[in-house]
Formats: C-alpha cells, structure tokens, sequence
C-alpha cells in the first residue's frame, strides 16, 4: 500500500521538496483518490466556493441555479475553488464557465458561510463562499449565454433582486447592497 507523505518546504526558501518518491502519494494525488467518495451528502471538510459579483451599468448579472443545493435559484456566478487556483481565477472561471462573459476579479467583498442538515440533522453540507467583485471590460452590456450548471443567466437592477424574494439565493440582496454601498449608492436604485 502506498505510503502518503506531505511535501516539506526546505529552509525559509519556500521552495517545495522535491515530489515524492515512487510508491508513495502525495497530498494532492491522494485527495484526487478520495475526492469522488465525498458526497454533498457527507462532506469530509468544509467547502470553498467564489462567487463572481459584477455590477455594470446599474445592473448585476445573475444566473439560475439548475444543480443543488440552490436549483431554481438565483445568485451571482459561481462554483466551487480548484486546487491551485486563486480566488479571483477561480471567480474569472466560474464566471465564465456559467455565462460565456470575461471578467477581471477584483477583491474579495465578503466572506460567510452555507451550512445546512438534512431532515435527519446530519450535515449535508458545509462551504466558505468568498464573495469577488469583478469588472468587465468597459463598452456596452453584453448579454450572457447561460452554460455548465447554470440554467439562465441575465442582468436586474437591484429592485429587480429585492423583489426576488424565495427565488433568490442566500444573501444576495446582501452582496447587491454592499456592492452599491461601495459604488457610492445610497438606498436602492
């Protein structure tokens, strides 16, 4: 059975040691090996999820929801993160991914947590979602082509989200208005 060892730093280079010897895993292969065990269902560790928040020309661009756990809802474009990739790429990615648009991630706007139980009172998931705010290339509104898992994706001003209500997903509203509060733009528009 192969033995699993963790990649030591040598010295204070931050230079990683070199990769492991045969017959052994590292960190990273041997979470690719367990990763398909792990189930929304039984989550080992909490997840780290990005959503990309834009904001252009008075509008946010939203997608709906077509996989659990927030299927027919609509939010801000997003996934879960990648292993070596960065927040702000992994929001570019996602964002990309869910409706065909480039954006530049900007900074991270806010951070919380999604943790909900089954009807048993098990976990059935736990993700850290980081909220970043992007900006897309100046020039008109372009439309977005809703792709991966996203069943529609299009822009609404943010009276538009408020009146959401149970269709929109958690703490939208939220971000939309700490996204305005940011632009300088006080109540709603």
């Amino acid at each position: 059975m192969p033995v699993l060892i963790c990649p030591r730093v040598n010295g204070c280079t931050g230079r990683i040691a070199p990769p492991a010897p045969p017959g052994e895993l590292t960190i990273a292969q041997a979470g690719r090996i367990l990763e398909p065990m792990h189930s929304i269902s039984s989550p080992a560790l909490p997840r780290v999820g990005v959503l990309a928040v834009i904001r252009h020309e008075d509008r946010f661009l939203l997608v709906r929801r077509g996989k659990m756990p927030d299927a027919g809802l609509w939010g801000f474009p997003g996934g879960k993160v990648e292993p070596g990739e960065t927040l702000l790429q992994a929001a570019t990615r996602e964002l990309e991914e869910e409706t065909a648009l480039h954006a530049t991630g900007q900074a991270v706007i806010d951070t919380f947590e999604s943790i909900r139980h089954d009807t048993a009172g098990a976990l059935a998931f736990h993700y850290v979602i980081i909220a970043v705010r992007c900006h897309l290339p100046a020039g008109p509104c372009p439309t977005p082509q809703a792709g991966d898992d996203a069943l529609e994706a299009r822009w609404f001003s943010y009276a538009d989200i408020k009146a959401l209500g149970p269709l929109a997903c958690e703490r939208l509203e939220t971000l939309a208005g700490q996204v305005m509060q940011a632009d300088g733009i006080v109540g709603s528009a």
